[in-house]
C-alpha cells in the first residue's frame, strides 16, 4: 500500500484514529455523567448513551464491556483527581498544625467531588448495590481513602499532635461521616455553605485522631 493511502487509512480531518477514539471515549463518559448522574444508572440503557454522546453502540462496546464499567471508569478518575489533589493539598501544607492540614485537604476533597451535583450522585448513590463488581471497586477505593487516613493520623502522632493508638476505626468513620456529608452538600446547596460543612467535617475529624 502507498505510503499516502496509509496515512489516510490512520487520518481523518488532520485528526488520527487515536484521537477520534479518544474523543469517542470521552463522548461516552460525558453522556454518563449526564445521565447516570442526572436520570440514574439503572434508567440509562446503553442506546440511551451512544445516542447522547452521537456514538454507535459498536463504538461503546469498543471502549467499554457493559454500562457498569463505564460506571466504574467514571467513579475511578473521580476518585483519582480527588486522591491525588489532596495529596498534594497534604504535601503543601506539611509543616502546619494539624487543624490546617485538615482544613486544606477536606475542602480539595469536597471542591473536587461535590462541585458537580452528577458526579457526586454518581459517586454516593449510584455506586451503590449495582452488582458485586461494582461494589468491589467502590470499597477498594474506600479502601485506599481509609489507609490514607490512618497514616495521616500515625503523622500526627509522630508530630506530636496525637497520641499513639490504632486509628483504624476512627479512620474509618470518618471516611464514611466525609462520604455521607459530600453528598448531603451536593444535594443541599444553598441552604449549606462550604465553609459550614468543612468546619463541622474539620471539628470531627481532628477529634477522630486526637481524642484520648
Amino acid at each position: 500500500m502507498p505510503r499516502t493511502e496509509a496515512m489516510a487509512r490512520r487520518t481523518y480531518g488532520g485528526r488520527s484514529a487515536a484521537d477520534r477514539r479518544a474523543e469517542r471515549r470521552e463522548r461516552l463518559m460525558e453522556a454518563g455523567l449526564q445521565l447516570f448522574g442526572g436520570d440514574g444508572y439503572a434508567a440509562t440503557s446503553i442506546e440511551k448513551l451512544c445516542t447522547h454522546a452521537g456514538v454507535s453502540t459498536r463504538n461503546f462496546y469498543e471502549e467499554f464491556s457493559s454500562r457498569e464499567d463505564l460506571l466504574i471508569a467514571l467513579h475511578k478518575r473521580a476518585n483519582e483527581r480527588s486522591f491525588a489533589a489532596v495529596t498534594t493539598a497534604f504535601e503543601d501544607a506539611a509543616d502546619a498544625a494539624l487543624a490546617e492540614r485538615f482544613e486544606l485537604a477536606v475542602r480539595t476533597f469536597i471542591q473536587t467531588m461535590a462541585a458537580d451535583t452528577r458526579l457526586a450522585r454518581v459517586a454516593y448513590v449510584e455506586m451503590i448495590g449495582v452488582s458485586n463488581t461494582v461494589e468491589k471497586h467502590r470499597m477498594a477505593w474506600r479502601k485506599k481513602w481509609w489507609d490514607f487516613m490512618v497514616r495521616e493520623a500515625d503523622r500526627a502522632v509522630l508530630r506530636g499532635e496525637a497520641e499513639p493508638r490504632d486509628f483504624t476505626l476512627p479512620a474509618l468513620a470518618v471516611i464514611a461521616s466525609v462520604n455521607e456529608l459530600v453528598h448531603h452538600y451536593s444535594l443541599n446547596r444553598g441552604r449549606i455553605t462550604l465553609d459550614e460543612l468543612i468546619t463541622e467535617v474539620v471539628r470531627f475529624s481532628v477529634a477522630a485522631v486526637t481524642a484520648p
